[in-house]
């Protein structure tokens, strides 16, 4: 599964860089106002500053909602770094934005994806990656890891390449609980990748091997 970390801030997507376990970014407009970024000329510059960060992957969405409007801020996006991914919603105009951009060879992210039927259209409409919002389907009551596992079951069965990509992680078990049910890549805040380092027995026995070394070489 490939780890990629949902944040704007780039001191956060050097660490998880550093770690060496990450695959790519996704960003939105609202992790770009949280960061302070504003204006088109300073987004695309961001996007491109996390560019040159990773190596991999990342999905930089449009504001638009509209067709043309889509496909004008796509292309740019797009024209601005080889890595970017043009982040697309999961709308009737979103979903041909996605046909246009996949014809073209550009890769792109279908996003705010709630069921199995959005996910299906995504494939159809050759998107790279899909986006369902497990974190957002548990704050409902409804079962966001459920939906993943739909989502295998029918990308499995029709053999499509688009991957499933679990937005909305919010902590390590939902890492976790998607790589059992197979999704292809997931995304979530730095801590839910830290979050996997931790257990109370690996810090036990790393101190008591500490101790017992201290004890035999002093």
């Amino acid at each position: 599964m490939k780890f990629f970390i949902d944040t704007a801030n780039l001191e956060q997507i050097k660490e998880a860089q550093a770690l060496g376990v990450l695959d790519g970014v996704t960003t939105n407009p609202s992790l770009m106002a949280k960061e302070g970024i504003t204006g088109k000329n300073n987004i695309l510059k961001h996007y491109v500053d996390i560019c040159n960060i990773v190596e991999g992957d990342v999905s930089a969405e449009v504001n638009a909602v509209d067709y043309d409007g889509m496909i004008k801020e796509g292309e740019e996006l797009a024209e601005s770094h080889d890595q970017i991914v043009v982040k697309l919603p999961m709308t009737k105009e979103g979903i041909k934005a996605c046909k246009y951009f996949s014809d073209k060879g550009v890769k792109t992210n279908v996003t705010l994806i709630f069921s199995a039927g959005q996910a299906l259209l995504a494939a159809k409409a050759g998107a790279t990656y899909c986006s369902p919002f497990l974190g957002r389907l548990d704050d409902v009551s409804t079962d966001g890891l459920n939906l993943i596992d739909e989502i295998r079951l029918i990308y499995d069965n029709y053999a499509f390449d688009t991957q499933i990509l679990a937005a909305s992680v919010r902590h390590t078990m939902h890492v976790v609980n998607c790589a059992k049910l197979g999704a292809d890549v997931m995304t979530g805040p730095l801590s839910s990748i830290l979050g996997l380092l931790k257990h109370p027995l690996t810090d036990i026995g790393l101190a008591q091997f500490i101790a017992d070394f201290e004890k035999g070489n002093k």
